[in-house]
Order: structure tokens, then sequence, then C-alpha cells
């Protein structure tokens, strides 16, 4: 499982995922962990190949919820 920030210097985390998406296909899980919550942020990371999606701050119970939510369907 990755949880990838979206914003990273030099290359973001839509194209990274995209990137490991071609090499990798479906696996690994990746989770987008975002301070961008509007519901156009979240659709531009589930087209870019992500999983899920937890905007920031993090919420434990949350992250918690989703990576089992995530395993349940894997």
């Amino acid at each position: 499982i990755i949880l990838m920030d979206i914003q990273m210097p030099r290359i973001d985390g839509l194209e990274t995922t995209r990137l490991i998406r071609e090499k990798h296909g479906n696996k690994p899980l990746i989770i987008a962990m975002t301070a961008n919550a509007l519901s156009e942020d979240k659709e531009m990371c589930y087209q870019a190949g992500m999983n899920g999606y937890i905007a920031k701050p993090i919420n434990l119970e949350l992250l918690v919820n989703s990576l089992k939510d995530l395993h349940n369907d894997a």
C-alpha cells in the first residue's frame, strides 16, 4: 500500500501514480493524501489510478477504515 501525497516537488502524486500503474498495473494499492478536498480533485486522483482518497489533515480512524475497505476489496 502506498500513501501518496499529491503535491510533491519535481513530479506530483498524480503523475507518479500514472507511472506506477504503467509499470505495475493495479498493484500496489495507492491512496491519495491531499489538502485538496474538492470533488474534482478527488476525481482526478481516481482517474490517475488511485484506489482511495483521504483529505488532510488525516483522521486516523478514517485512514484505518479506508485501509480495511481496500483490504476487503482486494
